[in-house]
């Protein structure tokens, strides 16, 4: 089995790639900064310096390809972040249709495409719709709110015993481990009895407040740390101090509005299927922890 896996240096993507690569199948990861997987090439993956908005080489990548995982990476610098989402869906699909690859794993997000005015949440939505078209069998996995972010916060943690969201304090988030996100999508990726295309939400096991984050960071800490929401504003202007375009600052201001939203996406009512295994508690003191003096 030969599996391919665009944005392969990414915490999802990087997740995907171990189990895939624990299984024997072949792998294939794409990647724009190739030093970052070596370690993975030790293990037997081949990893391509290819970008995802490379047509033809998304579709010499994945020649004779079993299956496709499918992240739109991040890109500060586009002057139209929707345009960056949309050309990268179409030379992922176009690979997609010229190889007749069969499975295809997208990841997305809850709400995908509810609103046009989402910022990137709308966005992935027309990624789906754009993988749809293939006829291939695509599954999105659409989850919840990266854990992941805390990662971010340790210097605010270790100096100001504070983290920071731009979120009011009592606005229920449903948190996931980006590691439940990777170890799903490489579930699918090495199935090959699913057939169709359908979606999955990925919750996590419980949503929680960022009170309610905090006083688990206290616990397990063992030291107080507060909560200080922060405006969206102020984290555009940071966002533009390491590159972003004025266009991207927009979007993503309009992504912290719509997940802020107390009836909005997050509002999604939870079923079975969407829980994963990872509790807030065991990513800090898992992933967290070791990164705080």
């Amino acid at each position: 089995m030969k599996i391919v896996i665009a944005a392969a240096s990414g915490n999802i993507g990087r997740r995907t790639a171990e189990k895939v690569i624990q299984t024997g199948a072949e792998t294939i990861l794409l990647t724009r900064n190739p030093e970052k997987l070596t370690d993975l090439v030790e293990r037997g993956a081949t990893v391509k310096q290819i970008s995802s908005d490379d047509p033809q080489g998304l579709s010499e990548a994945t020649q004779n390809a079993d299956a496709l995982f499918w992240l739109t990476p991040p890109k500060l610098d586009t002057p139209s972040l929707s345009n960056w989402y949309i050309q990268t869906a179409m030379a992922g699909a176009t690979a997609v249709r010229e190889n007749g690859i069969k499975r295809v794993v997208n990841i997305s997000s809850i709400g995908a495409g509810a609103k046009s005015n989402l910022g990137t949440v709308s966005f992935v939505g027309d990624v789906e719709s754009i993988f749809n078209q293939t006829g291939a069998n695509v599954l999105h996995l659409r989850p919840g709110y990266f854990m992941e972010n805390f990662l971010s916060q340790v210097k605010l943690i270790q100096q100001d015993h504070t983290v920071s969201f731009p979120y009011a304090s009592d606005h229920d988030i449903p948190w996931i481990s980006t590691d439940d996100i990777g170890d799903e999508a490489a579930k699918y990726l090495l199935d090959d009895s699913w057939a169709g295309q359908w979606i999955r939400n990925l919750m996590g096991p419980e949503n929680l407040t960022l009170l309610e984050t905090t006083a688990i960071l206290s616990q397990v800490l063992d030291r107080p740390i507060e909560y200080v929401r922060v405006k969206i504003e102020s984290i555009q202007q940071q966002m533009a101090s390491i590159g972003a375009t004025p266009d991207v600052q927009k979007e993503l201001g309009k992504l912290f509005i719509a997940l802020g939203d107390p009836d909005g996406i997050y509002a999604t009512a939870r079923t079975p299927d969407a829980v994963t295994p990872t509790t807030f508690e065991q990513f800090v003191k898992n992933k967290l922890l070791p990164n705080i003096c």
